[in-house]
């Protein structure tokens, strides 16, 4: 089985995941709904519609939502990198504080523009797993990052940053292309994650090869859901 956590407890963890909807729960600070309390309304309603996973930011929102839902929670932790980049999860000490707030699995970035240090992954992971006992979802955007986090011993990867790099700038979303080429290499379970907006878009990663699907904005956005509709109507209206 996989590296990293108890065999056991990661087997667990999987089935409970496999095929299921995990629901983004996160708002930039400048949004009407940012903060704890309402990201833990969001995970509530989540888990009530059947979703299987969380996926939130901060130790703040994670402790929210981990003290209103029993699902699993995927852990992040955003923090600005160079050139003001957005980077997921850069050190232990980000990991830790999700883990402690209450997630079971930290996912981190496993890009290379935000990893250079290949073997730095490989001992984040490793560290992760031996004093957290936490398992590790890579966010990647190729297929040969998601094949590297794998090496380096995450248990899952993702295609969360698919369009968010240099490299891969452009592309469409969802990257249905790299959740078949992942699930193709078939080096860990792979996650689909990033412009999934509808059920069928949903059902299609499934069709792909995905483990599990992410859906956020989609879901827990009502002002990104609202100005579809008001898009639509102004259509008309002109």
């Amino acid at each position: 089985m996989y590296s990293g956590i108890v065999t056991g407890a990661l087997d667990e963890l999987l089935r409970g995941l496999r095929g299921g909807l995990i629901v983004s729960c996160q708002a930039h600070p400048q949004h009407p709904l940012h903060g704890p309390e309402f990201m833990a309304a969001m995970a509530a309603a989540a888990e009530q519609a059947g979703a299987v996973g969380i996926r939130a930011n901060g130790p703040a929102d994670v402790a929210a939502i981990r003290r209103r839902t029993r699902l699993p929670i995927i852990g992040i932790q955003k923090v600005a990198g160079p050139a003001g980049r957005m980077v997921i999860t850069p050190d232990f000490a980000a990991a830790r504080a999700v883990h402690r707030a209450g997630a079971a699995i930290v996912a981190l970035s496993a890009a290379r523009i935000d990893r250079p240090d290949r073997a730095a992954l490989v001992a984040l992971v490793r560290r992760i797993h031996e004093e957290l006992g936490a398992a590790v979802l890579a966010d990647c955007a190729t297929v040969a990052e998601g094949i590297e986090a794998a090496e380096a011993g995450a248990d899952l990867v993702a295609t969360t940053l698919s369009g968010h790099t240099p490299e891969t700038a452009g592309r469409p979303a969802p990257d249905l292309d790299l959740v078949r080429a992942l699930a193709a290499a078939r080096a860990r379970p792979v996650i689909a994650e990033g412009g999934i907006a509808t059920p069928e878009q949903a059902a299609a990663a499934l069709r792909a090869g995905a483990f599990a699907v992410v859906v956020g904005t989609a879901i827990t956005d009502p002002r990104a859901i609202a100005a579809r509709f008001v898009t639509a109507m102004a259509a008309v209206n002109r």
